[in-house]
């Protein structure tokens, strides 16, 4: 051949047949992270017939890392993070533990070496933020506080991989030529690490989060849409890679640092958007670059291995979830939906695993059963969340002890006995305290009105007992809520929540507990509010139009105090 055509030969056959196995294992109702990974193992080493430069693959999986990783810290929230940190942070860390201990010892058990028990370890602790997000979004249950908890656990479990990503190669070489571990040398090798990491973080807050929104508002004034996207893409992979070279650390690093300083643009939204068809196409290719690595014949030469493996990830991670869960007081149900989204392993184990294999601390077999209980837990994940309801209500029926833990006892679900009971007579019960809720709330304040509020975010309500607020945890669908919110001596309900169908609950229950009560509810559409005062006889506004009257009044009077 006059030239090499390898590049185009592993893009031909990996995005073909990615399409092809993705196509059928969808129509499995199988995630297609499934058909990538088999597209790899077709065109891998270890199976007959066309094999692909593996060499080349790595390099595109290695673009693949570092713009999935881009478009982990362009989505990645800090606020999203805090409002289930109370759960979030020690349940992510603990469960990681167990993991980690159980996947330990596997590998010791099986006469592996503590680095190789360590690393693949680890790789069994952390879930796929991928497949977790396509499982909520499928089941409708993305936005709600069991699914916000359970992406506030794997935004966690994200950061610890990270980090752990930094500090790997500091322990790696020691490791890998089977000397014992200096403390001394080890932490100043760690140290030196961390004062890296640290400029760069340094400068990317510094520098970076200046930068990035202002060369983003530079191209987005030209118009040009291809000139946007190649300067997020571009971004993307230069600041990967200039962290590497200048302060030494991952391109995974860099890269998440990239898409965490272009969140803080106002053209975030629009620089996802616009990235996305590449961060899919190269994010294919890296999963078919990791297939390549398995070997099918460790599921006939070490079955049992495989399936301890993935045991863990399936059983052991959801059971020690499930426990941490209930020990932080939240209903059995909640722990169910957190317990079987860990119940998988992903990218970052994937981009672990290949790093320890670089630094010598994996071996191929270590690859193959990593690979092997990725697969399997990613195909059996959609099946877990299906059967999430049906086992909640088999449980149910057959045990007081789990009837119990669904409806735990959580002291935010009620108010202090010590609350002074004349603020229960004649108040005003808010449900919700978000956007819409909170400036409600602080109007209040403002005129010394009682309230009691309702909200579901558990975190919510700790922050507002903290400030001395009246206020209880719980779905205020549920006439429970209402009945800890004192809703039967109550003189106002309001109510701020788009739940159609639990708005109606609501009504009902403050009705029939309260027949004198007055009710005002935010509709979200003229539509909406018209029919909700001919069937309940409630009042009605709409966020937007008293937003604007807000905007409005608010110029009115700059205007008024500008011409006089």
């Amino acid at each position: 051949m006059p030239h090499e055509i390898g590049l185009i030969t592993i893009l031909a056959a990996g995005f073909g047949l990615a399409l092809v196995l993705g196509f059928i294992v969808q129509r499995l109702g199988l995630p297609t992270l499934v058909g990538y990974l088999l597209a790899g193992i077709v065109i891998g080493p270890h199976t007959p017939g066309f094999t692909a430069d593996i060499g080349l693959a790595g390099q595109l999986a290695e673009i693949g890392v570092m713009l999935l990783m881009f478009g982990v810290g362009l989505h990645f929230s800090l606020n999203d993070l805090l409002s289930v940190k109370r759960i979030a942070v020690p349940g992510a860390i603990v469960q990681i533990l167990v993991a980690l201990s159980m996947g330990m010892g596997l590998a010791i058990a099986w006469g592996w070496s503590i680095g190789e028990a360590i690393v693949f370890g680890f790789c069994l602790s952390v879930a796929s933020t991928v497949v977790l997000l396509r499982a909520l979004e499928s089941g409708g249950i993305l936005n709600s506080m069991n699914g916000r908890i359970a992406v506030g656990w794997l935004v966690v479990e994200d950061l610890v991989m990270v980090l752990l990503l930094v500090l790997l190669p500091a322990f790696a070489a020691p490791v890998a030529e089977g000397e014992s571990l200096n403390l001394v040398s080890v932490s100043q090798v760690v140290g030196i690490t961390l004062l890296k990491v640290a400029a760069f973080i340094i400068f990317m807050l510094v520098v970076g989060k200046r930068l990035f929104p202002k060369i983003l508002w530079m191209v987005a004034s030209s118009g040009s849409r291809e000139l946007f996207t190649l300067c997020v893409v571009a971004a993307a992979v230069a600041f990967a890679y200039g962290a590497s070279i200048l302060f030494d650390v991952s391109f995974a690093l860099g890269a998440f640092f990239a898409g965490m300083m272009m969140r803080e643009s106002e053209f975030a939204h629009r620089a996802a958007d616009e990235s996305l068809p590449l961060r899919d196409a190269f994010a294919v290719l890296f999963f078919v670059s990791v297939g390549m690595l398995f070997d099918p014949m460790v599921l006939i030469e070490h079955p049992v291995h495989v399936l301890l493996t993935t045991l863990v990830v399936i059983l052991g991670k959801t059971l020690a979830a499930v426990a941490l869960v209930l020990l932080f007081r939240y209903p059995l149900s909640t722990a169910l939906t957190v317990g079987v989204s860990l119940a998988q392993i992903g990218e970052f184990s994937f981009i672990l695993a290949g790093l320890g294999m670089s630094l010598g601390l994996v071996s191929d077999e270590a690859m193959s059963l990593v690979l092997a209980a990725a697969m399997l837990s990613i195909a059996l994940n959609p099946a877990l969340f299906v059967v999430i309801k049906p086992l909640r209500e088999w449980v149910l029926k057959r045990s007081f002890w789990a009837r119990k833990l669904d409806a735990r006892d959580d002291p935010l679900a009620q108010l202090p006995l010590s609350v002074d009971q004349s603020l229960l007579k004649g108040q005003a019960v808010l449900v919700g305290y978000g956007t819409i809720g909170r400036p409600i709330a602080k109007a209040f304040d403002e005129h010394d009105v009682k309230v009691v509020i309702a909200e579901a975010q558990r975190e919510r309500v700790d922050a507002l007992r903290e400030k001395g607020r009246l206020a209880v945890t719980g779905d205020a669908g549920e006439p429970v809520v209402l009945v800890q919110a004192h809703i039967m001596h109550a003189s106002l309900l309001i109510i701020t929540i788009k739940d159609l169908i639990k708005v109606r609950q609501m009504i009902d229950t403050a009705r029939t507990l309260n027949p004198e009560i007055k009710i005002l509810l935010c509709a979200q559409s003229d539509e909406e509010a018209e029919l909700m005062r001919k069937q309940y006889d409630v009042e009605t506004f709409l966020a937007e139009n008293e937003l604007a009257n807000a905007i409005s009044n608010r110029a009115l009077q700059h205007w008024k105090s500008i011409s006089h």
